[in-house]
């Protein structure tokens, strides 16, 4: 935690981009109950049951939270929750917001938690970093998860995903415009503003990389918990 918080600073004092990132709790799509409570003068009529053949899909709604700025983008995706998933959602905010919010940057922090599709162990994260981010878009990447049962300390649970949980709270999410526009209408008196957009790309699980890839990737690993702490560089080979 003391070398997460003094990279932040590095990155901070540097007007470099730190960004939060993270997968929110898939949801199904079509007429079922959602938690919470809502003013209506009538109650909303759902399903009795959450089958998944009665609905019309699922959301997996990736996010992005700029910790700096107040302000994210949520990625809502229709398929997997893979890491080419993840690093798309990442190269989008980079090139939507990322580098016009910090013009001129090179470097990029992220803090993520240690498992799931952006985790430390999966190998398929780190080459999308270095293919889709260091090596073609030219930024440095400074990655630090959290530790393991460590979730909630990273900003964008308590920072973002809450208040859109709140905010669609009682609320069935029938189709995915009703999911957008709902990210989209959630704010915060301290000025969060967010963004969403649906991203409707196959993406496949299950996708291997060999020892000779990983090899090849320009990673360094931090002195400090290494396998939470890393810098992956531009390459000038390709992966």
């Amino acid at each position: 935690f003391e070398y997460i918080e003094q990279k932040k600073q590095e990155f901070k004092e540097a007007g470099l981009p730190i960004i939060s990132i993270d997968t929110k709790k898939k949801e199904l799509i079509g007429n079922f109950k959602n938690a919470g409570r809502a003013w209506g003068r009538e109650a909303e009529q759902v399903n009795g049951h959450d089958f998944p053949s009665l609905s019309s899909g699922k959301a997996t709604p990736y996010g992005i939270y700029d910790v700096t700025r107040n302000c994210g983008i949520v990625c809502v995706g229709k398929s997997a929750d893979t890491p080419e998933f993840a690093v798309d959602a990442i190269v989008y905010w980079w090139e939507t917001e990322g580098k016009e919010g910090y013009a001129g940057a090179d470097q990029l922090l992220i803090l993520a938690d240690a498992g799931g599709s952006n985790g430390a162990r999966p190998r398929m994260w780190k080459k999308q970093l270095q293919i889709q981010l260091a090596n073609r878009l030219g930024v440095t990447v400074t990655v630090c998860h959290y530790p393991t049962g460590c979730s909630k300390y990273n900003p964008i649970e308590h920072k973002m995903f809450s208040y859109i949980s709140n905010n669609w709270a009682g609320v069935p999410l029938r189709t995915f415009e009703t999911v957008l526009n709902y990210i989209r209408g959630t704010v915060t008196t301290t000025g969060l503003k967010i963004k969403a957009y649906l991203n409707e790309k196959n993406y496949e699980k299950g996708l291997k990389v060999t020892n000779a890839e990983m090899k090849a990737l320009n990673l360094v690993r931090s002195k400090v918990c290494p396998q939470w702490n890393y810098t992956i560089h531009p390459a000038e080979v390709s992966v």
